[in-house]
C-alpha cells in the first residue's frame, strides 16, 4: 500500500507540472495544445487507478465480505477437488502409460510413425500416445471446465458507507426532531423571570419502500447447468438492487422509494460562480457554508467526471484543491482536506445542475433497512413453459434527516 501510496503522490506531482503547463498556454494562448491536453488526461487516469487500487485494499481491510468470500472460495475448491478425486486412478494409470511409452520410443530410436506400426509398443501404449486424435482417445482428455463466471464491474452509489445506516422491524421509522429551539436572556439578580421561548418538536418517518425483480430459469437448465444458478442469481438480484436503491438515495422522488440528497427542499445551495462550470471559488464557498459542527465529519459526494476536473482547480494562493493522502491507514486523497466520494449517479457539470454535495452524511441522511434480500423460488406459476420463477424483494427506506447537515453546489453564477 505505501508503494501505491508512493506512485499516487509522484503522479501528482507529475499532473500539477504539467497542468501548470496547461494552464499557463491557455491563459497565453487562449487554448493549450493537444499534447498536453493527452498528457493530462493520461495522468489523471494514472491517479485514478493508484487512488482506486488504494481504496480497494482499504475496503478488504474493513470489510466482513472479504472472509465469507474466501471461505466460499475454498468450499468451492474442496467440492473440485473431490470430483478430481474420483478419477484420480484413470488419470494416473493413463500417465504412467504415456510415460512408459514416451521413454520406450526414446529408447528404439525410430520416429513416432515407425514404432506405432513395428508393434515396439503394446495397444495399451499406443492409445496413451495417441489422445491428439478425438477417435483414438482424445475424447478421454476434456478441456478444464472453470465454474466461475466472468462478469464486468457493476458501479453504484455507496451513500450506505457515508450514511447512517439502521435495521427494522417495522414498515417504518419514526424519529422525533426539534423543529425549534430554546431561548435564553440575561436578567438581573431579582429582576422577575419571565417566559422565553420554548423548544418544538417534529416527526421525521422514513419508510420502507420495497423493490423487486423477478427471474425464469427453465427445468432442464436447472437440472443441468455446472453452476449453482440460485446462488448466482441472488448475487445478481444484491447487486442490482444495490443499484437501484444507490440511484434512489441520490435523487429519488420519495414516491415509492427513498428520497435522495438532492430532491430535499431545504438542503442549501451554494452557487458555484459560473454559469457552466465548477469553480475553486464555489468549492471553498460550499466548504465554508456548512456549519463548523459538521466539518469534522464532512464528506464531498461528486461523480468521477466531476473529480478531474476539480483536480486542476487552485485556490487564490495557487495550491491545488484536491491533495493525495499522506498515510497509509487513511483516506488516500483529500479534496480541502475532507475525503470524498465517488457516486455515478451524481450529475455531470452543466448549468443548473448540481454535481457535488457535502456535509455530515451521517447526521443528515438516514437509511432504514427493513428485508436485505429475500429470495423465493416458484415452480408452479410458470409450470405450463417448463420453468421456475426466481422472484427476489427488497425493502429499503432513505431520507434527508437534518438538511442543515448538507450542501450542494449548483452550477450558476
Amino acid at each position: 500500500m505505501n508503494d501505491d501510496l508512493k506512485i499516487l503522490h509522484e503522479a501528482f506531482n507529475d499532473f500539477k507540472r504539467v497542468n501548470d503547463e496547461l494552464l499557463q498556454e491557455v491563459k497565453q494562448y487562449g487554448q493549450a495544445s493537444g499534447d498536453l491536453k493527452e498528457r493530462v488526461e493520461r495522468l489523471q487516469k494514472e491517479m485514478d487507478e493508484r487512488e482506486e487500487r488504494l481504496r480497494a485494499k482499504l475496503a478488504e481491510q474493513e470489510k466482513a465480505e472479504a472472509r465469507q468470500k474466501a471461505l466460499e472460495e475454498r468450499i468451492e475448491d474442496l467440492r473440485g477437488l473431490i470430483l478430481r478425486k474420483s478419477g484420480a486412478s484413470e488419470v494416473k494409470e493413463e500417465a504412467q502409460l504415456a510415460k512408459k511409452a514416451f521413454f520406450k520410443a526414446l529408447r528404439s530410436g525410430y520416429d513416432a510413425r515407425a514404432i506405432m506400426h513395428a508393434d515396439l509398443l503394446t495397444p495399451d501404449e499406443k492409445k496413451a500416445l495417441m489422445v491428439s486424435n478425438d477417435a483414438a482417445g482424445g475424447y478421454l482428455a476434456p478441456p478444464e471446465y472453470v465454474r466461475e463466471m466472468l462478469t464486468d464491474m457493476v458501479e453504484f452509489s455507496n451513500l450506505r458507507s457515508v450514511a447512517s445506516v439502521r435495521p427494522t422491524t417495522a414498515s417504518s421509522v419514526q424519529i422525533p426532531k426539534r423543529t425549534r429551539s430554546a431561548a435564553a436572556v440575561w436578567v438581573a439578580e431579582t429582576a422577575t423571570r419571565s417566559e422565553t421561548q420554548n423548544p418544538a418538536f417534529g416527526l421525521e418517518e422514513i419508510k420502507a419502500h420495497e423493490m423487486s425483480a423477478l427471474a425464469k430459469v427453465s427445468r432442464a437448465e436447472m437440472e443441468d447447468a455446472a453452476f449453482d444458478l440460485e446462488a448466482f442469481l441472488r448475487q445478481e438480484f444484491a447487486e442490482q438492487f444495490g443499484v437501484t436503491e444507490g440511484a434512489a438515495f441520490i435523487s429519488g422522488n420519495g414516491v415509492n422509494k427513498p428520497e435522495g440528497i438532492l430532491t430535499h427542499p431545504d438542503v442549501g445551495v451554494v452557487n458555484s460562480g459560473n454559469a457552466s462550470a465548477i469553480t475553486a471559488d464555489g468549492l471553498i464557498a460550499l466548504y465554508y457554508e456548512l456549519k463548523e459542527a459538521y466539518l469534522s465529519n464532512a464528506t464531498w459526494i461528486m461523480s468521477r467526471a466531476t473529480l478531474k476536473a476539480v483536480r486542476q482547480l487552485k485556490d487564490t494562493t495557487n495550491n491545488y484543491l484536491w491533495a493525495p493522502g499522506i498515510k497509509a491507514d487513511g483516506m488516500p486523497a483529500t479534496l480541502l482536506d475532507r475525503p470524498y466520494l465517488t457516486c455515478p449517479d451524481m450529475p455531470a457539470v452543466a448549468a443548473n445542475a448540481f454535481p457535488v454535495v457535502f456535509g455530515d452524511f451521517r447526521r443528515g441522511y438516514l437509511i432504514v433497512d427493513r428485508l436485505i434480500l429475500d429470495v423465493m423460488a416458484d415452480p408452479y406459476s410458470s409450470k405450463n413453459q417448463g420453468m421456475v420463477e426466481f422472484s427476489a424483494r427488497r425493502r429499503v427506506g432513505g431520507q434527508v434527516v437534518i438538511a442543515d447537515a448538507l450542501k450542494k453546489l449548483k452550477i450558476a453564477s
